[in-house]
């Protein structure tokens, strides 16, 4: 199927469209894992630091934050660059989504008009929804978008090999893409079923599973032989036993009720959004919980009777429980719930919702939805950007909308401390404490701010308090 004229301007549509929504990422810092998998860890520091480290957990991920350190750190050039690649990434995956869905309707469909304006407004979504930063701004983020993008390119490679029976699609370079998308992070290993639905949406026949299962079956295979040679390398077991040991398998079934319940409402409250949500350990079954998880298991049900005669409502609903079942299943996790486990799976959603407003739109107006979601969303992406500048702003945020999360206002109250801002340091640290008595770090941190031998607090926020401080380190030390 090669690019229209339309397909071309659409893409020109969504490369303009990041650009503006994204230009003002540049901006941002480091941020909170930021310090520990980009600015600390030996293992990306340098090329050589890498490969001393293999094997290792995500190497691929990895070498990508290596060749990024390679850049200098004056003028903030090592930073930048780290900002431009999580961009060019996203850009890369937005057009790729567009492509994906374009591949799935039919031009000899007398529908054919509003499927492929579906198809690009579904990506527009996917490229601008504020939901994306975390996966894009914040640079740690990059497991997910990176991950991401390889996959969704061989999720291209497999349906324009289906298209012209290219074995080689099929069975070659596809399989070889999902392999870089499983060295950037694991949970892209469920692309074999979304492979499936995505066969479904595409075909008009009924009995599409047998050749969509052959098909892919070299995925189904990769995915066997990566979770044997996960388990072969030491670090990963380590994680794996620790994430287990991490709650009881009822406790955990509770919990992700809240958590894909969460993950279901952010996709349209987008003024929730949150670096860090915190969402509490579900012990015990109560009424609110019940009625989520029966909500949860009749959504799943209609989507697996819509297959037969309802292809596009079941990839709206199943997409999306597909690609967050990797980390709001059965495996335990210590956060319950971020925001960037919905990079993936907002695609679902989103293309049904844009081909039900379609349906039911009056056909002058339809066009006129491109504008005004872009603006929207533009908008929308700018302001959560602007989250990202700096710690006191990201971890405010948090705190503000987690008032709950001890870990935020220990994180704010080092930002605090770090500018300067005594007082609020104190006050922050200490409502840490009062919130989470187990948690000793913002304990230390404010009997060292007192002290002014907080590591990294500058020479003058010392001397403010009358303190001649020891000499700090030259990097924070958050929680």
């Amino acid at each position: 199927m090669p690019p229209s004229r339309v397909d071309r301007t659409a893409a020109l549509v969504l490369f303009v469209a990041v650009c503006v929504g994204y230009f003002n990422a540049f901006a941002g810092g480091y941020q909170f894992d930021d310090f520990n998998v980009i600015v600390r860890d030996a293992s990306v520091a340098s090329l050589g630091g890498w490969l001393d480290a293999q094997p290792s957990i995500r190497p691929l991920l990895k070498l990508s934050y290596a060749l990024n350190n390679l850049l200098p750190e004056a003028w903030g050039m090592r930073l930048l660059g780290f900002h431009v690649v999580n961009l060019l990434i996203h850009l890369v995956s937005s057009l790729l989504v567009y492509a994906v869905l374009r591949r799935l309707t039919h031009d000899d469909d007398i529908v054919f008009r509003d499927q492929r304006l579906a198809a690009f407004i579904a990506a527009l979504v996917f490229a601008l929804h504020p939901a994306q930063t975390e996966a894009v701004t914040y640079l740690s983020g990059r497991s997910t978008s990176l991950a991401a993008m390889f996959a969704l390119l061989s999720l291209l490679l497999w349906l324009r090999g289906r298209e012209y029976e290219d074995r080689r699609d099929l069975y070659v370079r596809s399989p070889l893409v999902f392999v870089l998308a499983l060295l950037c992070k694991e949970y892209v290993a469920v692309l074999p079923l979304a492979m499936l639905l995505a066969a479904r949406l595409e075909s008009g026949r009924l009995h599409w599973v047998r050749a969509a299962l052959r098909e892919s079956a070299v995925h189904w295979i990769t995915v066997v032989a990566a979770l044997a040679g996960a388990l072969a390398i030491p670090r990963y077991r380590e994680l794996a036993l620790a994430s287990l040991d991490a709650r009881d398998l009822g406790a955990q079934l509770l919990t992700q009720v809240q958590g894909i319940a969460y993950l279901a409402v952010q996709l349209v409250r987008i003024d929730r959004l949150n670096a860090d949500p915190a969402l509490p350990v579900v012990g015990v079954l109560d009424a609110g919980t019940a009625a989520l998880a029966a909500t949860i298991i009749a959504s799943i049900v209609i989507g697996l009777l819509a297959l037969r005669r309802y292809p596009v409502l079941a990839f709206s609903i199943l997409w999306f429980y597909v690609w967050i079942a990797p980390t709001n299943s059965f495996i335990p996790r210590l956060d319950v719930a971020n925001d960037r486990q919905l990079y993936l799976a907002l695609i679902g959603p989103a293309f049904g919702t844009a081909r039900l407003l379609l349906r039911l739109a009056p056909r002058a107006l339809q066009w006129a939805l491109v504008p005004t979601l872009v603006a929207g969303l533009v908008f929308a992406t700018w302001q959560r950007n602007q989250v990202y500048a700096d710690e006191i702003t990201f971890w405010g945020d948090v705190a503000e909308k987690s008032p709950h999360n001890a870990r935020a206002f220990g994180n704010l109250g080092h930002a605090l401390a770090m500018a300067c801002r005594t007082s609020d340091a104190e006050r922050a640290l200490r409502l840490a404490f009062e919130l989470d008595p187990g948690l000793t770090q913002p304990v230390i941190n404010l009997a060292l701010l007192r002290a002014g031998t907080l590591p990294g607090l500058p020479v003058q926020c010392a001397t403010a308090q009358g303190i001649t401080p020891e000499a700090p380190p030259a990097t924070p030390a958050p929680q």
